[in-house]
């Protein structure tokens, strides 16, 4: 889909280099400017998945000729990826006026955490930082729980690299349209409360409550995740009275008086103690075949190896084997659409091929 559209990143962490390889898996020409003799970040592999696609030049972006072909490079670019505190890249020369100035159709992909402006920008943070001040991370447990998400999902991916790549791709449409570029300013912290909309969208009928446990998804017996007798869970959202019938059905519990109120919030707690009670009588799988195919909202939680050998995945392939690392596959999909994982690059496994590239094109 994005064929012929080559996107600059720059060597960073999280979220940019996840938006450069869903741009790469997107068929984009992704060029990665490793740092040239740079180690390996502490807990990354030598090839990291998240460079699936892309291709590695190693630079010194402090040594004035490796600064000229990095120019060269963005000179040649759609986009560009940068992932540092706000005026690095500015003291790097490589800020959005000198690369605008080298390439005026230039998407700038600018990705922080705070954001370019407001009394945070400099300062350090991390996924849970920013969407704990965003308001994102407020709901994200059961009542009386502390307040705990996926790592990465809702900061890092969902509220940073998601947003950049939907900017970039916004840029890249205006930019085709009027000639001209534009800086994309992403940062989590406000991606994170802009994916708090569809919530907050539930007070306007009065179901989003400040206080915790006390709203229609955060709150009822019928939306949470249920320990079960081999130390596995479950997870029930049966939102839906006609979904939530089913559940009823299937749990044996369709006449009795006390689950018949799904939406009084008074009796909540005592019903939720009542399947809790119930889902710690059987082992995960039994209640995952109970209701296997069924409309009734209810699902094992599964690790990502779990996930593989579902039989959900041998039709889908979701979850795949490359390189020996276990990754997920490419997403959203499209007709006709045959993808599969390319290898990850060694760190400036492709400079030569690029600089020879570099070069063709100077003479032509």
């Amino acid at each position: 889909m994005l064929n012929g559209i080559r996107v600059i990143e720059i060597e960073g962490l999280g979220p940019g280099p996840f938006a450069g390889m869903l741009l790469a898996d997107l068929g984009a020409d992704v060029i990665v400017i490793h740092r040239k003799g740079g180690a390996v970040t502490p807990g990354m592999p030598e090839r990291s998945l998240l460079d699936r696609g892309k291709r590695s030049i190693a630079l010194d972006l402090k040594d004035p000729d490796d600064l000229q072909t990095a120019k060269d490079l963005i000179a040649t670019a759609d986009a560009l990826i940068e992932g540092f505190r706000p005026g690095v890249m500015e003291k790097l020369c490589l800020g959005p006026q000198i690369c605008n100035a080298l390439n005026p159709k230039l998407v700038y992909g600018r990705m922080t955490g705070w954001g370019q402006t407001g009394p945070l920008a400099h300062a350090a943070g991390h996924d849970l930082n920013y969407i704990s001040l965003s308001g994102a991370l407020w709901y994200g447990s059961a009542p009386g729980d502390v307040p705990q998400t996926p790592a990465t999902l809702l900061g890092d991916i969902g509220g940073g690299a998601m947003y950049l790549v939907t900017g970039l791709l916004a840029g890249l449409l205006n930019a085709r349209a009027t000639g001209q570029g534009t800086v994309v300013d992403a940062a989590i912290y406000d991606g994170s409360a802009h994916m708090m909309n569809l919530l907050m969208s539930l007070r306007q009928t009065g179901n989003l409550s400040e206080t915790r446990g006390q709203s229609l998804l955060d709150g009822p017996h019928w939306c949470r995740t249920y320990a079960c007798a081999d130390g596995g869970f479950i997870t029930v959202q049966c939102l839906e009275p006609k979904f939530y019938a089913l559940f009823l059905d299937r749990m044996g519990l369709a006449d009795d008086p006390e689950f018949q109120q799904q939406y009084d919030a008074r009796r909540w707690p005592a019903l939720t103690e009542r399947l809790t009670e119930l889902f710690a009588r059987h082992p995960r799988d039994h209640w995952a075949d109970l209701f296997l195919g069924t409309d009734a909202c209810v699902a094992p939680v599964l690790s990502p190896e779990e996930a593989k050998a579902h039989p959900m995945n041998s039709t889908r392939q979701t979850w795949v084997e490359n390189d020996g690392a276990l990754q997920a596959s490419g997403a959203p999909r499209f007709d006709g659409w045959d993808w599969s994982p390319d290898p990850s690059p060694a760190r400036g496994e492709h400079t030569d091929e690029i600089l020879a590239s570099l070069r063709s094109a100077k003479q032509t």
